[in-house]
């Protein structure tokens, strides 16, 4: 198998279990050639299980919350030093809502958390990226990825408050990435992904028959998390080079899908 990260030295935050997006392009990367470090605030490093991953990865693991500045210059100084150089790529995978937690309607959000999930999930990647460029972290030609999902352009009531957050996080992503671009060549995009039985994603109520209508209106069926992390790679790759401030559909089709025979059966019609 060609290794098309061999050589590159990342950063991959998010990585909880094996169900993890995060954990998948982890191995992904590490497969490729790519040696990285693992990050995650340290709350959720109690809750997951991060130190087998490292260890399959041969990776070390840098605990850092992404929302405090200071934690960010302490990972990226520490990453390079680590790495032996600059960063080549980025997965940024942090999202939360304590509203959704809580099961608060959208229309009564309590804003406190509101604010908390915008911090986490959105403004992280905007500290993430002014911290890196300040430090001129990331070498030229450089990718970083964020994932994201289409509740970002389309209505979905279970998803409430998060929506919103990941409509800022792509224009963030866009935005950043224009000026990233310009000054230093380095490429910034989403991936709006399927639906995907992560611990975050089947925390949503009404999870699991969303999931299997999304799986009946793709043509080629919901993208799996290591689908995803083969995406990934690609784009942390030479292969795009040329690819950035994009907000890149990995859903098998069912973005540009209307409705589909599957759909229509199970409704009679």
């Amino acid at each position: 198998m060609s290794k098309l990260l061999e050589g590159k030295r990342g950063i991959i935050t998010g990585a909880l279990d094996q169900n993890s997006i995060a954990w998948k392009v982890a191995e992904k990367a590490h497969e490729h050639g790519a040696t990285f470090v693992l990050t995650n605030a340290p709350i959720a490093m109690r809750m997951g299980e991060i130190n087998e991953l490292a260890a399959k990865t041969n990776s070390q693991i840098i605990p850092a919350d992404a929302t405090n500045t200071e934690d960010l210059k302490k990972l990226f100084t520490e990453a390079q030093e680590i790495l032996g150089g600059k960063i080549d790529f980025v997965l940024h995978s942090i999202g939360m809502s304590v509203n959704i937690r809580k099961n608060i309607p959208y229309q009564d959000l309590n804003y406190d958390f509101f604010q908390k999930g915008i911090d986490v999930s959105a403004l992280s990647l905007h500290k993430m990226l002014s911290v890196a460029k300040n430090m001129d972290a990331i070498n030229e030609w450089g990718s970083v990825v964020a994932l994201t999902y289409m509740a970002a352009q389309r209505t979905y009531p279970f998803y409430t408050d998060m929506a919103d957050i990941k409509a800022m996080l792509e224009s963030i992503a866009r935005s950043f990435g224009y000026h990233y671009g310009l000054e230093k060549k380095v490429r910034i995009n989403t991936v709006s992904q399927s639906p995907t039985k992560t611990t975050a994603g089947t925390g949503i109520k009404g999870f699991g028959d969303f999931y299997d209508y999304a799986d009946a209106i793709a043509p080629l069926g919901n993208a799996s998390a290591e689908d995803c992390a083969n995406y990934c790679i690609t784009l942390f790759s030479d292969l795009t080079r040329m690819v950035t401030m994009q907000n890149l559909f990995h859903d098998g089709g069912y973005s540009t899908t209307g409705v589909s025979d599957a759909v229509l059966g199970k409704l009679g019609i």
